[in-house]
C-alpha cells in the first residue's frame, strides 16, 4: 500500500513541517511557496520524500543547505518486524538517542519503511542570480563570498547567489564572470551519471566542491555500515 502525500503540519514562524513521505517533492514546494517558504532540497526529476530521504537525493542547492540528512528532524518509520518508532520532533534541535532521520538517509530501503517525515525549511530568496565565474574553486574558497550553489562542470565553475537583491548584485560582481540559468541542464547532467564518488580533486564531469562530492559514468554501490545493522538489531529485539 502506498504511503499518503499530504502535508500534516506546516508552522511558517518556525520553518518546520510535516509530511507524509508519499508526497512529491513538486507539491511539497508548491504549498510551501504559499508562504515564501521551500525545502532547500533540489535533486533531479520529481521524487516522493520518501525517495529523498533512502536514496540520500540532492542537487546543487547541497552546497550550502547540505543534503537530505541535513534538513530532516524527525521521522516515523515502520521497522521490518512491524514496529512503529519515531524520533525527532518539530523544531530544530539536537536529537537524544538514535537519530533515525540520518540512519535511514541511504539506506534504500533495507531498515524498513518511512511514513512520515519531519523537515526543516528555509524562506524564499528576493532575488537570485548565476554567474560562470573565471575564479577556481580554491579561489572562490578563499574569499567572502557565500553561494548557495557552486558546480565544476566541464571545468567551469557555475556559482549560485541568493538573498537581498543588493547583497547578490554585490556577490556577482564580485565573483566576475558571464550570466548563465544552468541549473536545469545540471540536475539533468547529474541524473545521467550513476556514481557518486568523494571528490579529491580529479577531473569529472560534474563536481560539487563543497560538499566533495563527484559524479561519475561508473555506478558505485554504498559501503554498508556494520553500526547500521548492528542499531536495526537492537530496535528490533525484544525489549
Amino acid at each position: 500500500m502506498p504511503n499518503g502525500s499530504e502535508i500534516l503540519e506546516h508552522e511558517p514562524g518556525d520553518l518546520t513541517c510535516i509530511v507524509e513521505s508519499g508526497l512529491r517533492l513538486s507539491g511539497l514546494q508548491a504549498a510551501l511557496a504559499q508562504h515564501s517558504q521551500r525545502f532547500s532540497l533540489d535533486p533531479p526529476g520529481d521524487p516522493t520524500l520518501e525517495e529523498c530521504l533512502l536514496e540520500n537525493l540532492s542537487g546543487p542547492l547541497s552546497h550550502r543547505f547540505g543534503t537530505m540528512r541535513d534538513l530532516v528532524i524527525g521521522v516515523t518509520v515502520v521497522l521490518p518486524d512491524g514496529t512503529r518508532a519515531s524520533s525527532g520532533g518539530k523544531v530544530v534541535k539536537n536529537v537524544a538517542g538514535y537519530d533515525l532521520g540520518k540512519l535511514f538517509c541511504g539506506s534504500r530501503g533495507r531498515l524498513g519503511s518511512v511514513e512520515r517525515i519531519a523537515l526543516r525549511l528555509h524562506p524564499l530568496p528576493a532575488a537570485a542570480r548565476t554567474v560562470v565565474t573565471r575564479l577556481s574553486w580554491h579561489e572562490l574558497h578563499r574569499t567572502q563570498l557565500v553561494p548557495s550553489a557552486a558546480d565544476l562542470v566541464g571545468g567551469r565553475l557555475h556559482v549560485l547567489f541568493e538573498g537581498a537583491q543588493r547583497a547578490v548584485d554585490e556577490q556577482c560582481a564580485q565573483a566576475g564572470g558571464e550570466p548563465a540559468e544552468p541549473w536545469a541542464e545540471i540536475r539533468e547532467l547529474q541524473a545521467s551519471l550513476p556514481g557518486r564518488v568523494r571528490w579529491g580533486g580529479e577531473d569529472a564531469p560534474l563536481v560539487r566542491p563543497g560538499p566533495r562530492v563527484a559524479y561519475v559514468a561508473e555506478a558505485r554501490g554504498p559501503a554498508w555500515s556494520p553500526l547500521a545493522e548492528r542499531v536495526v538489531e537492537a530496535l528490533c529485539s525484544p525489549s
